[in-house]
């Protein structure tokens, strides 16, 4: 079955792009939640239109992305843990730690960006990438420190 996706959807394709998946797929979740419509050929032609209408959007949503960029790239977060010997930490600083904390200091940054491969758990400084669109990643400076 064909179909025009309407949002972005992971391991699938971007937005307008033109796909063919299984008909269980598109029927029980694309569609229902308004990711993608049926590509049949008046669709096809109410979507040239909208294509334009999404590219548009598409770079109103990298500008902001790389606004945000710039703003995290040079702000630094503090969190602060109870250490033991050796500098490790009682526990450990994980992805939803770091969005609580950029939340915190006001940016609109949700878990699932945060790419963190393993939970910190030492303190020191670590460099930590925040995905905020398709190619526009930022490095947040994370300090941890003790209480």
């Amino acid at each position: 079955m064909n179909v025009i996706l309407l949002e972005s959807v992971p391991n699938l394709g971007t937005i307008g792009d033109l796909v063919k998946v299984k008909p269980g797929y598109a029927r029980n979740f694309l569609l229902p939640r308004k990711l993608a419509m049926v590509a049949t050929p008046e669709n096809v032609k109410q979507f040239e239109h909208q294509k334009r209408v999404v590219a548009q959007r598409m770079d109103k949503l990298r500008k902001d992305a790389t606004e945000l960029k710039a703003k995290l790239e040079a702000t630094s977060v503090e969190l602060h843990r109870q250490v033991g010997e050796e500098d490790k930490l009682f526990g450990s600083v994980s992805a939803r730690d770091i969005a609580d904390a950029l939340n915190d200091a006001g940016f609109d940054v949700d878990r699932k960006t945060v790419v963190l491969d393993e939970p910190i758990k030492t303190q020191g400084v670590f460099q930590v990438t925040v995905k905020l669109y398709q190619d526009v990643v930022a490095t947040v400076k994370v300090w941890v420190v003790p209480k």
